[in-house]
């Protein structure tokens, strides 16, 4: 279906909004680096929660699910659901320590924690790394899915798509900073939401779909459905759901889900009223990005292979679409031009929205790098407020240039995600550790960075002979061998460095026992921490799948799951209330 006039009215309409809360927010964004970068630290949880849930969900997202869903059915999703893993350990063990760090950036952290010129090295090449390389392939990949979404259903050129969605965002970035884009991302968060709801009930009751008890029972569906992959064959099982559960949630370096917290999480927390709101935000994050959102994108992921069961039948349906952007992601937009106008120009809207969202997010973060830990650390010490939020914005134009040329030579959205996971294999581990163990030091984090890059590069462009998590596995395994060996084989921080940070942070436990005063010598919160985390776990886990089984009409095992979250979610709440409250006296 082609767009209406009314579907184009909503879509302007959104573009309106964005621009507004951009000029709005720019009366505070322009005054200094903490109101351009961090939202002048003021953000409550609620607010920073449903932030990072938007900038999680770009345009790529749902192409992404329907592209596991397709080739691996739905328990192919257990590559991106074990990261909860990590976002749980982040709530309960780090969030408090990032925002007691009191730092600008996560880069910041570098020359906090590590001593020398090493830190110095690690802080400037980590600056250039995430916020201009890293940073433009996140964004390539997000662009990419906006190019697709744009073929199909806008019927745009993939250049014009990425001109005028990426105007928008840059307009509103660099005006309104920080607070702009958290603003825009709660608009864009209840938008999405909106939108993928009514698109999903409108696809499951088309006459060729026929309601869900007809999905579940389509003969091109019922073999995808399973939550769980089939664990009597292990090759199925260890790649779908033991690799990413047992080695890739702690192993691997992925925007959202970085081990330990960091990237625009940590920024998130950073701007956040006090630690309780950094806790509460990360939270929420976690409950609404893994429990409450991905079922509409499977239904319609399901329902895609009914309509377009093969590649071809998508090519036949858009003969202008390129041929190297034909994959089994672009099933999803394919299935968003069945929808009628206003409700196409409404889920439209929301796709244009998510893009936007993380695009502006990726955009504020990278350039917060390159200002704060590159060009204010090494190039101009003495920069004022004023020409450090200038160069923000530079920073800014560059990245958004770089990101979106990206997106127009990637094809596939699980190309680019395995490419991610890869560069960061095997880091993942300090960054747990960093923090607890008075050992690791900036050498450990630069042998362990230049290790993974190298291994990445040979698994991608030398080597084909391995699947993709054999090589994640591989790569995450050599990478931790190499940098625990350089751990021991590098000096220590210096003693001063060390003490300042026990003293600053107060990490605790027996890795810092040699570095703490007496008045710091209070019960190690870890173990709890670990405990919430396990219970945090199963709640969300129970929830997804509970609604998962409810969707199919399995009601005991809905009623099961259910409950197991309900049970889980009253002894996490009362555990960690104690806990808090005994802090508290």
């Amino acid at each position: 279906m082609k767009m209406a006039t009314i579907d184009w009215v909503v879509i302007g309409s959104y573009f309106f909004i964005a621009l507004f809360i951009g000029i709005w927010a720019s009366k505070k964004a322009a005054n200094d680096t903490r109101s351009f970068f961090l939202a002048g630290q003021e953000m409550p949880w609620w607010l920073l929660g449903i932030s990072m849930v938007a900038t999680t969900f770009s345009t790529d997202t749902p192409n992404l699910v329907t592209d596991l869903v397709r080739q691996k059915g739905v328990s192919g999703n257990w590559g991106w659901w074990a990261f909860l893993l990590t976002g749980m350990l982040t709530v309960f063990v780090y969030a408090k320590l990032w925002r007691r760090s009191n730092v600008l950036t996560d880069i910041e952290f570098y020359e906090l924690r590590y001593s020398g010129k090493a830190a110095a090295f690690l802080r400037g090449f980590r600056a250039l790394y995430l916020g201009l390389i890293f940073n433009v392939l996140v964004m390539g990949t997000v662009s990419l899915a906006a190019v697709k979404f744009g073929e199909i259903i806008l019927g745009w050129k993939g250049w014009q798509t990425l001109l005028v969605a990426c105007s928008i965002t840059l307009t509103y970035s660099t005006l309104g900073g920080l607070k702009a884009v958290i603003v825009t991302d709660f608009v864009q968060f209840i938008l999405a939401m909106i939108g993928s709801i009514l698109a999903m009930f409108y696809i499951i009751n088309l006459p060729q779909i026929g309601g869900i008890k007809n999905l579940t029972q389509h003969e091109n569906v019922i073999d995808n459905l399973s939550l769980l992959p089939n664990l009597s064959d292990p090759s199925v099982w260890v790649p779908v759901m033991l690799v990413p559960l047992a080695v890739q949630w702690w192993a691997s370096y992925y925007p959202g889900a970085e081990p330990g917290g960091g990237g625009y999480i940590a920024q998130r927390m950073f701007s956040a009223k006090d630690e309780k709101n950094a806790i509460g935000a990360t939270l929420l994050f976690n409950i609404a990005h893994y429990a409450l959102r991905p079922w509409p994108w499977i239904i319609i992921a399901l329902s895609s292979l009914i309509v377009f069961p093969e590649l071809a039948d998508i090519q036949r349906a858009f003969p202008n679409l390129p041929s190297n952007k034909l994959g089994h992601d672009v099933a999803y937009p394919a299935m968003l031009s069945l929808l009628p106008s206003g409700l196409l120009g409404l889920v439209a809207a929301s796709l244009i929205a998510a893009f936007m969202s993380t695009m502006s997010t990726q955009l504020n973060l990278g350039a917060s790098y390159l200002v704060n830990d590159f060009y204010k650390r090494f190039i101009n010490q003495r920069a004022s407020e004023y020409q450090m939020v200038k160069m923000g914005r530079i920073f800014t134009i560059i990245s958004i240039i770089f990101g979106a040329g990206l997106g127009l030579i990637l094809t596939s959205a699980s190309q680019a995600f395995e490419l991610l996971l890869m560069i960061g294999a095997g880091t993942g581990l300090i960054y747990i550790l960093r923090w607890f163990w008075w050992r690791i030091n900036a050498y450990t984090e630069i042998v362990a960075m230049i290790s993974s890059l190298i291994i990445a590069y040979y698994f991608n462009f030398l080597s084909h002979n391995l699947a993709s998590w054999q090589e994640i596995v591989i790569g995450a395994l050599l990478t931790t061998i190499i940098w625990i060996i350089a751990t021991f084989l590098t000096p220590p921080d210096d003693e001063e460095t060390l003490k300042n940070f026990v003293k600053k942070v107060n990490p605790g436990g027996p890795g810092w026992k040699n570095f703490s005063s007496n008045k710091m010598k209070e019960k190690w919160s870890v173990p709890i921490g670990l405990l919430c985390m396990l219970l945090g776990s199963i709640s969300v886990y129970g929830a997804l799948l509970g609604v998962g089984s409810l969707i199919y009409g399995h009601y005991k095992t809905a009623a099961l799951l259910i409950g197991l979250a309900t049970v889980s979610s009253f002894a996490l709440f009362k555990v960690w209330f104690n806990h808090s409250t005994k802090l508290s006296r």
